[in-house]
């Protein structure tokens, strides 16, 4: 047994390794690959199957196993996702002759439209940052800019100054996959940006010599969690339920809403897929909506009179 386990972890480590390293795939991503993998090989020890095995038939089972223990539908093709990379993996070593995962059929996961705050909200959520700190500054600064170009909690966290250009507003970002893009940013970040650089950096870093934009109270990059718990703060002054990442598709969406073209906002996002971007698109005409029935009354659907 306790041959197996070094087995299934060392393979798992090596699986991971992989994903970076060949695939280029983030590291948030590889791990939750690995997360699916090593819960597969739990069922597998638990039903007694080998993995060089296994058959179709047995993935058709787990699956089905996973979905009789309440998983939904976007963890179930997550898992899929997870089992045709490790698949794959496993053919590259020579340790499987195909990639049985490939027959499985992802279901069509019905994704939720993402939430969006109006302008004036978020408007809100900045004003109650208290800017006579240096680390209100920094937040002040961070989050004008996490809104002004769309940026993941990732890319704000790991923005190197080398990467800042002021003078053009332009930022070079480091996306998912490796994937580098050049976003504008607007006044306001400028603003804030500029006193946060000039007046409350310094401060923070002291002698330090600390390449990311954004640090911490030590002068010491600040890290995603950290981001993240000053949001919460934020949110909870501000009165106004939001996530970081909120930010993000607030900026999609006034952006579409503003009369930007779709593939202007992909580029800006750093989407691969269009269809990503499309998202946002929905989210307008469910505004439309809400906005019809609000102050046309007398055209509401039959059914919901």
């Amino acid at each position: 047994m306790g041959e197996e386990k070094l087995t299934a972890s060392v393979m798992l480590s090596r699986f991971y390794n992989d994903l970076i390293m060949v695939c280029r795939h983030s590291v948030q991503t590889a791990e939750t690959y690995r997360i699916s993998v090593r819960e597969f090989f739990l069922w597998c020890a638990k039903e007694k199957l080998k993995l060089a095995e296994l058959t179709v038939k047995n993935l058709l089972y787990y699956m089905a196993w996973r979905k009789t223990n309440g998983c939904n539908e976007l963890t179930l093709a997550k898992d899929i996702s997870a089992l045709r990379a490790f698949g794959s993996y496993l053919v590259r070593i020579q340790f499987w002759a195909e990639n049985k995962a490939m027959l499985l059929d992802r279901p069509k996961a019905s994704r939720a439209l993402p939430r969006v705050l109006e302008p004036e909200q978020v408007e809100k959520l900045l004003s109650v940052i208290d800017v006579d700190s240096e680390l209100g500054l920094r937040d002040r600064a961070l989050f004008e800019l996490i809104y002004s170009c769309g940026l993941r909690i990732t890319e704000a966290s790991s923005l190197l100054i080398g990467n800042l250009h002021m003078n053009e507003r332009l930022l070079m970002v480091l996306g998912k996959g490796d994937k580098e893009r050049i976003v504008p940013f607007g006044d306001a970040a400028a603003f804030w940006l500029g006193k946060y650089l000039g007046e409350a950096r310094p401060k923070l870093v002291g002698k330090k010599k600390t390449a990311e934009v954004f640090v911490n109270y030590r002068g010491d990059a600040i890290s995603r969690k950290g981001i993240w718990k000053r949001f919460q703060e934020i949110e909870s002054l501000a009165g106004v339920k939001a996530k970081v990442h909120t930010l993000r598709h607030s900026f999609a969406t006034h952006l579409l809403a503003g009369g930007a073209d779709l593939r202007s906002v992909q580029e800006l996002l750093g989407h691969s897929d269009l269809a990503t971007t499309q998202i946002y698109t929905h989210i307008n005409d469910s505004q439309l909506r809400e906005l019809h029935r609000e102050f046309f009354p007398g055209h509401k659907n039959k059914a919901e009179r």
